[in-house]
């Protein structure tokens, strides 16, 4: 059915439809962050969510054990790196670009909480003291009670987790819905939605995972050697190096080296000129710390889960850096996702749509023939008859000449 006959025929059903469209593409708009960084969330876990499900065989187990046991636990992580840049952050600036009273939090809490000698403790009491604990506690009550920010941060990480574990569990229900609605086996639509799903994977799970899984471990890292560290030779801002390695791994080839290397040269060169060569061994540690557990690990553990790219570098890299300037900071997640459905469009359908505009055939017997060749090849067949009856002259004067 034509749209024309459609509107002819079902006017009050299409305006119905229009008005449904308008409302999910206004509740979408609303919560754009939320469905995008969920959806980041699923490609993320689904290579680990396949190895589980194969191991437990029960898909509802298996979503659970990848969001609640290995995704929660990370979002943690970055989490806490995080407040270990904001406080590196504020010390360096000498201002408060996140200042903890703004949330109804203690900003000494919030100070001991985010200081990295505390992970090198062995005393564990410090962690479970009543002080410690009943400040903590009496600050989230106050904020809780001064402001709704914890709640929308609650709600939105509810719907982030619950739309991973159902794309986790019914994502092949959901390929089959829009495959049966749209397209047919083989056609169009199934091309481009498996070029669409591949790139994805390779972006989110290869690319932006990557780069949070470096960041993390450099800012945790970095920040415990600084613990250690010779008064004149410590890592320079060390939270905010590591971020910027995280940063940095998005680079393809030299990545991170971009950041630890001149680093490194700089404490190198602090350690010659300021402290004395007996502190070149905590440069070393750091270059060799950075080569083996900030640079390989990370690698080791994500490439083997990762395929060919698809997507040009140049081309993500604007995306990965016009994103958050354009979206805000969902922009690092959407932005890829706009860039690849332009991309495979152009790669899968429009070849197809610009074939569709070939110029019509004429039925003739046997195989159709385009226009031109079909004017062509009656212009040959004109020609040979044409030079037949001129062959067919001379043999009937001879016969006329006999009689």
């Amino acid at each position: 059915m034509s749209i024309q006959s459609m509107l002819r025929q079902h006017p009050i059903w299409v305006l119905v439809g229009v008005a449904l469209l308008g409302a999910v593409v206004y509740v979408v708009s609303a919560f754009i962050g939320t469905l995008v960084f969920g959806l980041f969330l699923y490609y993320s876990t689904r290579p680990v969510y396949a190895r589980i499900e194969r191991r437990v065989g029960e898909p509802s187990l298996a979503a659970g054990i990848s969001i609640f046991a290995l995704a929660l636990p990370a979002l943690a992580l970055v989490g806490y790196a995080l407040l270990i840049v904001f406080r590196e952050l504020n010390e360096q600036t000498q201002t408060t670009a996140l200042n903890p009273e703004d949330f109804g939090l203690d900003p000494t809490v919030v100070d001991r909480l985010a200081d990295p000698t505390l992970l090198l403790s062995t005393d564990l009491s410090q962690f479970m003291s009543a002080e410690l604990v009943g400040s903590v506690l009496g600050s989230v009550t106050s904020a809780v009670e001064t402001l709704t920010v914890f709640a929308i941060v609650l709600i939105n990480l509810f719907v982030m987790v619950a739309l991973a574990f159902y794309l986790l569990r019914d994502d092949h229900r959901v390929s089959a819905w829009l495959l049966d609605a749209f397209g047919e086996q083989g056609s169009l639509f199934r091309a481009y939605l498996t070029a669409v799903d591949r790139d994805l994977k390779d972006i989110f799970f290869g690319n932006i995972l990557n780069a949070v899984f470096t960041g993390t471990i450099g800012v945790i890292t970095y920040s415990l050697l600084n613990v250690v560290a010779p008064p004149d030779v410590s890592i320079p801002a060390a939270a905010l190096v590591g971020l910027l390695a995280g940063v940095a791994s998005l680079i393809p080839v030299v990545g991170m080296k971009l950041i630890y290397i001149p680093v490194g040269i700089y404490m190198a060169t602090r350690s010659l000129s300021v402290a004395g060569t007996e502190t070149l061994w905590f440069v070393v540690l750091f270059f060799g710390v950075s080569l083996v557990i900030v640079d390989s690990i990370p690698d080791l553990v994500l490439r083997p889960y990762v395929s060919g790219q698809n997507v040009h570098v140049g081309a993500l890299m604007l995306s990965y850096t016009l994103g958050p300037l354009l979206f805000g900071w969902y922009g690092l997640f959407l932005m890829p996702v706009l860039l690849v459905l332009v991309i495979q469009f152009v790669r899968v359908v429009l070849p197809d749509l610009i074939a569709d505009d070939q110029p019509p055939t004429i039925p003739l017997i046997g195989t159709p023939l385009p226009v031109a060749e079909s004017v062509e090849s009656m212009g040959d067949e004109s020609q040979a008859v044409s030079s037949e009856s001129d062959d067919d002259e001379p043999r009937a004067r001879p016969r006329e000449s006999v009689e």
